[in-house]
C-alpha cells in the first residue's frame, strides 16, 4: 500500500507574473502599486485608468475601468492603505488633479467611478488658472493624520495643499506657493517633476542639525535644475489668534545637470544617516546625489533624544505685518540675554518678509528675459532665518549605462535598489557598493517575438 505525501503548500504558490493583459486601446503612461503590491493601476493615453488586482493564484484580474481624464493620464500615485477608503491620484495632461475614492460595497467595474463621487465624478479635484499642472506629489503622516499635495504647474509654480481630515479628503488647504524656476519661453520643451520625501521623519544628522521631526521635504526638478525645500514652523497671527503654519525654503541646489531633467526620485530609508536623490537627465546620466545636513561636533550637544529634538523657533507676524520671532520654552534669562539681538534680527526680519510680500504680489517674471542665477520675484531663497537649516549636496555617482537620454528613475521599497529607463527601451537597476557608490547589477530588455504560421 502506498501513501502520497502531502503537497507542501508553497508549491501551490505560483510565480509573479509581469505579463498583464492591461486591455488599454493606447500606450500606457503611467503606473502605481499600492502599499502591499497586490494592486495595480495603469493610465493610458486615452485617458482611462485600470485597476487590477492580484489574486491568490497569482494572477492578475480587471477590478475596474473609468475615463478619467480627457487627455493622457501623465501620473498615477495610491495614497497609504491606511487611509480609507483606498483612493488613486492621477494627472492629466489638460492639467486637471483629480482624485478618486473606492466604494467596497460596489458591484465589480463600479468601485471607483461610483465609490464616493456622483454620477461618476472624481471626490476632489483641481486645476491651475495660470499655467496647467505637471507634476504632483502626495504624503500621508500617520501621526498628525495629515495629509499633502504638491502641484508644479509649467509656468515654474509650486503649490503646497493640506488636509486635516482623512475622514474626508474633499477639502485641501493651500499652505503654501511659490516659483521655482524662471517661466519657460513661449514653445519651450519643458520638464517639471516634483517628489515629496517618502520618510516618516528626517535623518538623524539632520534632526541633530535643528530640522523638526515633522519637517516636509520636496525635490523638485524645473528644466534643467533641480532643487531641494524644507519646511519650518512658523506662527501667522490673523485676526488677533495665532496659527501654526508650514512654509517651504531653499535647503540646497543640485548641480551638475546639462539638459533637461525628466524625472527625480528620493530614496526611502534615509537610517544609513543621510538622504540619497536620484535625477534622470536628457544628457544621458542617471545621476545620484547624498543629500546631507552637517553640524557643529563642538555644539556640546550628546546623541540623546533630548539634544537630537532640538527647540523649535518660530517666526510670529503681527496684525502690523512686522514679524517677530518665538522661541519655544526659552527662560527669563535666555530671553534677557537675547535682548540685545532682537532689534537687528526683527529688522532682518522685516526685510524679508517685505520681499516676499513683493514678489508674491508681482507674480513671475517673463521667461523670455530671465538667466539663470536670477532672482525671481515670489522665488525661495536662503534668507538664514530661523528654523532654516542649510544642506549640502555631493554627486556619488553618474551612470551612462544607457548612452541615450534617461527617461525615469526610481528607487525600491528599501532604498537599496534603483532603476532607471531610458530611449533605448532597457530597464537597468544599480545597487550601492560598499564604497558607497551605484553600480549597474542587472538590466531587462523587452523583446518582440513573431510567430510563424504552419
Amino acid at each position: 500500500m502506498t501513501t502520497s505525501l502531502p503537497q507542501s503548500p508553497v508549491d501551490d504558490k505560483q510565480p509573479f507574473s509581469f505579463n498583464l493583459q492591461h486591455s488599454h486601446k493606447d500606450l500606457v503612461q503611467a503606473i502605481a502599486f499600492n502599499t502591499y503590491g497586490d494592486r495595480c493601476a495603469t493610465g493610458s493615453v486615452d485617458g482611462k485608468i485600470r485597476v487590477f488586482n492580484r489574486h491568490k493564484d497569482g494572477t492578475w484580474r480587471l477590478c475596474d475601468t473609468w475615463t478619467a481624464h480627457g487627455g493622457e493620464v501623465l501620473e498615477l500615485q495610491w495614497l497609504p492603505a491606511t487611509v480609507y477608503p483606498n483612493l488613486i491620484a492621477s494627472l492629466g495632461m489638460e492639467g486637471w488633479f483629480r482624485l478618486w475614492a473606492e466604494d467596497p460595497s460596489a458591484a465589480p467595474g463600479r468601485r471607483f467611478c461610483a465609490g464616493r463621487s456622483i454620477n461618476g465624478r472624481p471626490a476632489f479635484d483641481t486645476r491651475s488658472s495660470r499655467a496647467p499642472y505637471r507634476s504632483f506629489s502626495m504624503k500621508h503622516n500617520e501621526e498628525t493624520k495629515h495629509t499633502y499635495l504638491a502641484l508644479l504647474a509649467t509656468d515654474g509654480r509650486l503649490t503646497v495643499y493640506e488636509n486635516e481630515q482623512p475622514e474626508s479628503m474633499t477639502e485641501f488647504t493651500s499652505i503654501d506657493e511659490f516659483s521655482i524656476c524662471p517661466k519657460p519661453a513661449r514653445g519651450e520643451e519643458v520638464a517639471f517633476k516634483v517628489r515629496f520625501d517618502p520618510n516618516p521623519e528626517p535623518c538623524y544628522t539632520a534632526l541633530r542639525a535643528g530640522v523638526p521631526t515633522d519637517a516636509l521635504g520636496l525635490v523638485v526638478a524645473g528644466m534643467d535644475s533641480v532643487r531641494v525645500y524644507r519646511s519650518r514652523e512658523i506662527v501667522v497671527a490673523s485676526y488677533g489668534v495665532d496659527q501654526g503654519s508650514k512654509e517651504f525654503y531653499l535647503a540646497a541646489e543640485v548641480p551638475g545637470h546639462r539638459g533637461l531633467v525628466r524625472d527625480v526620485a528620493w530614496a526611502p530609508g534615509n537610517v544609513r544617516g543621510y538622504d540619497v536623490i536620484a535625477t534622470a537627465c536628457q544628457d544621458g546620466y542617471a545621476r545620484v546625489f547624498q543629500l546631507d545636513a552637517p553640524f557643529s561636533q563642538d555644539d556640546g550637544k550628546s546623541w540623546a533624544a533630548a539634544d537630537v529634538l532640538t527647540r523649535e523657533k518660530h517666526v510670529s507676524v503681527r496684525e502690523d505685518g512686522t514679524p517677530t520671532t518665538i522661541d519655544e520654552e526659552k527662560t527669563d534669562s535666555e530671553k534677557l540675554h537675547s535682548s540685545s539681538h532682537t532689534s537687528s534680527l526683527s529688522a532682518s526680519l522685516a526685510k524679508s518678509a517685505a520681499a516676499s510680500a513683493a514678489g508674491s504680489s508681482s507674480g513671475i517674471t517673463s521667461g523670455a528675459g530671465s538667466t539663470t542665477g536670477t532672482i525671481i520675484p515670489g522665488e525661495r531663497q536662503w534668507t538664514g532665518l530661523p528654523g532654516q537649516i542649510r544642506h549640502t549636496v555631493k554627486e556619488i555617482s553618474r551612470l551612462d549605462n544607457h548612452r541615450t537620454p534617461v527617461w525615469r528613475v526610481g528607487f525600491d521599497d528599501d532604498g537599496m535598489v534603483l532603476g532607471s529607463t531610458g530611449d533605448d527601451g532597457r530597464l537597468l537597476c544599480y545597487r550601492q557598493r560598499p564604497d558607497g557608490g551605484w553600480a549597474k547589477s542587472s538590466e531587462m530588455t523587452m523583446m518582440k517575438t513573431r510567430m510563424a504560421a504552419p
